[in-house]
């Protein structure tokens, strides 16, 4: 699939408030076939029209930065909070609470499992909006390079490699902590496994839309941006590999727009 494409397929994937936070890639693109242009090179000179695809680019990368840093100091909030929510449920309505009881207990967990879930999967949005945008810009910078003879694509990445948008390990390192925590405090019988999973099935073919169907399409686009081609390089991010996972199967079958 060609990266506009799937740049354009992975926005309508997204969540609402986040569509205009992605790499202006089809302006970028069309601004590349002006400058290589004959037309364009003589009326603006080529340094005139490469400081304009810098300036371009770096005002994309300034709106990255921003909005993932945003992102990720409310992502240490709401982590935070949740851990304090659990340990008061505990404390209140456990077994050794001062309250203790049962149906409370179970409600208030239930409610607790859920909006880690739905945070776990809004960081996973947030790691693939990285990927995402940092393959834009490599991709970008490639067809310039290709169609004007420049030579940007390599200093611009190492700019790249050094902006908060692409270092992720904050948010992974509290993806991992929220895997963990839903191990530990909201284990799973085996025998509630699989009714679990028709569940989220049924989620997914009936609402479309939610966070939960929004986070599997990211884990798909990340492994496909990051799967090894013909075209696979220095500036590629590394293979990943996703669970043989029924749930992502099913996903792939339901899902009205193909996501790889």
């Amino acid at each position: 699939m060609k990266f506009g494409k799937r740049l354009k397929q992975q926005i309508e994937e997204s969540l609402p408030a986040w569509r205009d936070k992605f790499l202006s890639y089809k302006e970028l693109k069309k601004l590349v076939r002006q400058i290589s242009s004959a037309k364009s090179c003589v009326e603006y000179g080529k340094a005139d029209a490469e400081a304009e695809f810098v300036h371009l680019l770096n005002n994309e990368i300034d709106k990255f930065n921003v909005f993932f840093m945003e992102q990720e100091e409310d992502f240490i909030i709401r982590h935070k909070e949740l851990q304090q929510r659990i340990k008061r449920v505990i404390e209140t309505w456990g077994p050794n609470g001062t309250k203790p009881s049962e149906a409370e207990y179970k409600d208030e967990m239930a409610k607790i499992r859920k909006d880690i879930v739905n945070f776990h999967g809004e960081m996973v949005l947030l790691v693939n909006y990285s990927n995402i945008n940092y393959t834009g810009l490599a991709k970008i910078l490639k067809k310039y390079d290709k169609r004007t003879g420049g030579l940007l694509r390599l200093p611009f990445i190492q700019k790249v490699l050094q902006q908060p948008f692409f270092i992720t390990d904050l948010v992974s390192k509290l993806v991992k902590e929220c895997e963990n925590t839903i191990d530990e405090v909201f284990p799973v019988e085996q025998e509630d496994e699989e009714e679990i999973v028709k569940e989220q099935r049924e989620a997914i073919t009936v609402a479309g839309k939610g966070i939960f169907r929004n986070t599997v399409a990211a884990l798909l686009s990340m492994q496909e941006i990051r799967r090894g081609s013909s075209t696979y390089g220095h500036f590629s991010l590394p293979p990943m590999d996703l669970p043989d996972s029924d749930l992502i199967h099913s996903f792939q079958l339901n899902s009205p727009i193909p996501i790889v």
